[in-house]
């Protein structure tokens, strides 16, 4: 019986939709999080009857068909690129970008990764890195025994050397930016690709040419509000509930049919 088969693509559909509901939640406090949603396509039709086909002899066109269903598909989880709120942190080398663009950051195999994630750290030789150890592009070091580390909107960034008063600038964090953000190839650690769907990449400087600005002693939070996503986790338990008494159902039907031959 075909509704055996079309309840089970829901029944598929729903648990992928739960699954990515579930890293959705898990991710809630991951700092520059973009959360997930499934996009979801009807399969192809059987036709039995098509619509708008001649119905006799005499020209008539049937104004309705008999289309059968064969289920549902899942067809992308794309990520939805939306600000997330800014969470104050006090630690002069947090970083929240407000608005377009991501941070270049350069893997060890000397490829970039882009990420929104702006929690950095120095390495020994004082030059700024993400939690990983890899190194923010373009290379800013800090120097030794310096203070008062300061981040403008624009990225430049200012230390006092020992025995001056004035602050110097040490360096200038670029943003980059993508036609197609959404098609960014998400790798892990917070981190995203180029792939040939996001477009090349755009690299520029903050508050200028459409791209945000930086806002020192902040991290951007995931934007994933709870309320939807719980909300979005019930319809999904429910949608696939249903999908399995059609099932039962169906099958009831079948054995009734099958005792009609004993």
């Amino acid at each position: 019986m075909r509704a055996l088969y079309t309840a089970a693509t829901g029944m598929a559909a729903q648990e992928l939709n739960v699954q990515v509901i579930s890293n959705n939640i898990a991710n809630l406090r991951t700092t520059g999080y973009k959360k997930q949603r499934v996009a979801f396509q009807d399969l192809i039709y059987d036709h039995v009857r098509r619509v708008g086909a001649q119905a006799s002899d005499q020209g008539t066109i049937l104004p309705v068909g008999i289309d059968i269903g064969g289920g549902v598909k899942t067809v992308g989880t794309p990520r939805l690129m939306g600000q997330g709120t800014l969470s104050p942190t006090g630690n002069d080398l947090d970083i929240a970008i407000r608005g377009e663009g991501f941070f270049k950051i350069q893997m060890p195999d000397g490829t970039y990764a882009y990420t929104r994630d702006g929690s950095f750290t120095t390495d020994q030789q004082g030059r700024v890195v993400n939690a990983q150890g890899n190194l923010l592009q373009p290379t800013i070091s800090i120097p030794q025994n310096s203070s008062g580390l300061t981040i403008n909107a624009q990225g430049q960034v200012s230390v006092t050397l020992p025995g001056q008063t004035t602050p110097n600038i040490v360096g200038q964090i670029g943003l980059t930016r993508f036609i197609n953000k959404t098609g960014l190839q998400p790798i892990g650690d917070n981190l995203f690709t180029e792939t040939p769907a996001s477009g090349p990449p755009q690299d520029g400087t903050a508050n200028a040419d459409g791209f945000g600005d930086m806002q020192q002693g902040n991290l951007e939070q995931a934007n994933v509000e709870v309320v939807s996503e719980i909300s979005d986790l019930i319809a999904a338990q429910r949608a696939y509930e249903m999908n399995a008494k059609v099932i039962s159902a169906a099958d009831q039907m079948l054995q009734s049919a099958s005792n009609l031959f004993r």
